[in-house]
């Protein structure tokens, strides 16, 4: 397939997931700043969405699995398997940030086990986009066995995750521009585009006997350009009402995210059209 589509469900997956990853780790630590805690308990009800994101990209997972009972046998061999290792990371952060969310919406929740929760939440997140990257660690697929892999799945938590959390916390009205941390999107950009041209000079560099890495996606420049305009365009709804010292709109912030996610949907189809199993591989 041209552009790796055919591999929509862990195309899903994957970019939803990081995207949740991030947004609760920025949203978490505006949730532990804020001090009204009527915004406090808004800031926790927008949260809802993260979940309802997490569970389109499961259910997207077990799409691609065949069957529910396929997901549950894939945690057979966690501990020995990268692919049980991401499904239980995934399900234990799901579980663990749901519940903390369930439990603090309805106001139940201690406010001291409150702020631990969330913490261990915000780091499961962070274990979970690790356990991501190691399925595709395959010596086998030299086009995936590279550490851009692992660079660019963290760069879609970072690119993704901080413009989903600022359009959560606009809605639940509290008071955060994120100007350091759209920033920090901003610089993820730029290591994305260092790391789309670097990693298109090892391309040519990979074939085996039979095959030509660089001649899996005739249109791969073409769609990475899209890629990084959808994106660009997207942190632009973020950024451009910060450069003027005013506060992002909801709706900006909406584009934003959606434009964002298109373009990593892409970036992510792309990876996946670069598999390539070789048995002899040879690189440089």
């Amino acid at each position: 397939m041209g552009s790796g589509w055919h591999e929509w469900p862990l195309v899903i997956f994957t970019v939803f997931g990081q995207c949740v990853a991030g947004a609760l780790i920025v949203s978490g630590f505006a949730w532990f700043k804020e001090k009204d805690e009527a915004i406090k308990l808004r800031i926790v009800r927008s949260m809802f969405f993260l979940w309802v994101v997490m569970a389109i990209g499961f259910l997207a997972s077990v799409l691609h699995l065949g069957s529910p009972l396929r997901a549950f046998n894939s945690l057979n061999r966690v501990g020995a398997s990268a692919l049980s290792n991401e499904i239980a990371a995934g399900s234990v952060f799901f579980a663990v940030g749901g519940f903390w969310w369930l439990v603090s919406v309805i106001g139940k929740m201690p406010a001291a086990l409150g702020k631990i929760w969330m913490i261990v939440s915000q780091v499961l997140g962070i274990v979970f986009g690790w356990a991501m990257t190691r399925v595709y660690q395959i010596d086998t697929v030299p086009t995936w066995y590279t550490g851009y892999t692992t660079l660019a799945f963290f760069l879609t938590l970072v690119l993704g995750g901080p413009l989903f959390a600022a359009l959560l916390l606009r809605v639940a009205g509290a008071s955060f521009k994120g100007t350091r941390t759209a920033a920090l999107s901003a610089l993820a950009l730029l290591i994305s585009v260092a790391v789309i041209v670097l990693q298109s000079n090892d391309l040519a560099t990979i074939h085996s006997s039979v095959q030509q890495a660089s001649a899996l996606l005739p249109d791969y420049g073409s769609l990475q350009i899209w890629r990084l305009v959808l994106v660009a365009a997207g942190l632009g709804c973020w950024l451009c009402p910060l450069i003027r010292r005013q506060e992002p709109k909801t709706l900006g912030l909406c584009a934003g995210v959606v434009l964002v996610v298109l373009g990593e949907l892409i970036g992510r189809g792309l990876f996946y059209g670069l598999h390539m199993t070789t048995g002899v591989a040879i690189a440089g």
